[in-house]
């Protein structure tokens, strides 16, 4: 599972970098995420720009990683594609988290300076 952490002062970006979160890779996905975020910045920009599917595993793992932050820590998301951000939509899921339209939006400044 091909995920990348950067950190920006406040905020970690992590980037996916599979066409697919689906039943295959969620375990393995979620996994990941959490090995990259155990610690570090309270604020977590999830980029999901290179993704092109998210079935229901796939939105069950991303919800997971919400909740095995915590408290005090914050999952947003970034750059969905546009079959991903209907998944988010349908199942309200984008009342749930907050969605940039992609990293830039979401880190400001601080990723610019990178």
């Amino acid at each position: 599972m091909q995920l990348n952490r950067q950190d920006f002062g406040d905020a970690m970006v992590i980037t996916v970098g599979e066409p697919r979160i689906d039943a295959a890779v969620a375990i393995q996905f979620k996994d990941r995420l959490r090995e990259l975020t155990g610690n570090g910045p309270d604020r977590v920009v999830l980029d999901l720009g290179q993704v092109g599917f998210l079935d229901s595993s796939g939105l069950g793992a991303v919800v997971a990683a919400l909740k095995q932050l915590g408290p005090g820590r914050t999952l947003e998301l970034a750059a969905l594609t546009p079959t991903v951000e209907k998944v988010f939509r349908l199942t309200r899921m984008d009342t749930v988290f907050t969605i940039h339209p992609d990293a830039d939006h979401a880190i400001g400044d601080m990723w610019q300076a990178s």
